[in-house]
This record gives structure tokens, sequence and C-alpha cells, in this order.
């Protein structure tokens, strides 16, 4: 199979090294490159009300950009007691997006009264690959657990702290990348979508 370049709708570094290994070990020849690559390329918004709708939408735009084919991903944190909040709004949920602290205050401040069993929660993440022919996929992971009362750890970021994945005794933000990354719902999401990649890119 000749080397085919596939587009990571990130300027994450992180993301592209992980996404790059995953397919990787799915012996997958592929010529990863994050965004930077295509610095002419606007960031698309986050319009969606769903994570896959959110996720298709980048990778689509990056495809009609680049005539490359894209990915892209879109994830934050569901809590069962907030009906799935704040789920698409995590990165914003304290009203500027990406500051973490703010929106972990916050979110530990809503559930504060709630009792350990009714804690249940869990990471979503919506991965997609759009082709520049216009074919699609999305494919979703996820990671349950409960909320702590109090952050704890200081790897990952986000909502890492706080959230206990089902089975451990520490939060995510204790484990360490190898095993966070085994786990998590974007590890699950970006593995489900390497043999789609295999298969339509082959």
């Amino acid at each position: 199979m000749s080397t085919r370049r596939l587009v990571l709708a990130t300027r994450n570094q992180h993301k592209v090294t992980e996404l790059r290994a995953i397919l990787g070990d799915a012996g997958l020849d592929v010529d990863l490159v994050g965004a930077d690559a295509y610095p002419d390329v606007p960031d698309v918004p986050e319009t969606g009300v769903t994570f896959a709708e959110n996720a298709l939408l980048k990778a689509r735009a990056l495809a009609a950009a680049t005539g490359v084919p894209a990915v892209a991903d879109d994830s934050g944190l569901c809590v069962d007691v907030l009906g799935g909040a704040p789920g698409i709004f995590s990165a914003r949920w304290a009203g500027r997006h990406g500051d973490d602290k703010a929106n972990l205050d916050l979110l530990l401040a809503q559930i504060a009264d709630i009792a350990e069993e009714h804690r249940g929660a869990h990471f979503a993440c919506a991965a997609a690959l759009a082709l520049p022919d216009g074919t699609e996929r999305v494919v979703e992971g996820r990671l349950l657990g409960t909320l702590r009362t109090a952050p704890a750890g200081q790897g990952g970021f986000g909502y890492d702290p706080i959230l206990q994945p089902l089975g451990s005794t520490r939060t995510c933000a204790e484990l360490t990348p190898d095993e966070k990354n085994a786990i998590s719902h974007r590890g699950q999401a970006f593995r489900a979508l390497a043999p789609i990649v295999r298969d339509l890119l082959g």
C-alpha cells in the first residue's frame, strides 16, 4: 500500500502523536499530519449540538479545504445528574473557553451535595473521517466513571483530575499517559476508526 496522507483537525501535537501511534499499531502506513501543515486553512466553528456533528463539521471542512482525507474529534464530560452536561460545552462550561480550573470548580460546586452513588459520569469522544469525495464515517468511544469531590493528580488536562474510571482507585490525572491512552474515550474512538481508515484509504 502506498503511503497516503491523512490530516488531523488539531493543532495539538499530542493528539497527532497519539493517533499516529494507534494507526501504526493497526499496521497502517499513513503520513499523518496536523492542521499546522495547512496554515492557511481556518479553524472551523463547532456549531453542532452533538460530539458527532462537531467532529464531522471539522473533518468535512478540512478535507474540502486541503483535498486530503481528514480526521477530527470532539469530546467532553457527560454527568448523569446534569442530564449529560457539560457535554459539548465542556471546554467552556464556566464561560471562557479552555479555563480548566474554572470549569472544574464550577462543576464541583454544582454537584457538591450529590451522594457518591449518584456521581456517575463518562468522557465521550466522537471521531470522524471525511474524504474529499464526500465519504464520511463517525465512531464513538466512552470512558465510564464516577466524579470525585476534589481534584487529584497532576497529569492529563480538563476534567481528568475528577473522573475516576470504573474499576480504578485513581483519577484519570493520576494515571500514566500509557495507562490513560489504553482506556481513554479518545483512544477507543481512534482505535475504532483505524480499520475504517484502512478500508477507505487502502
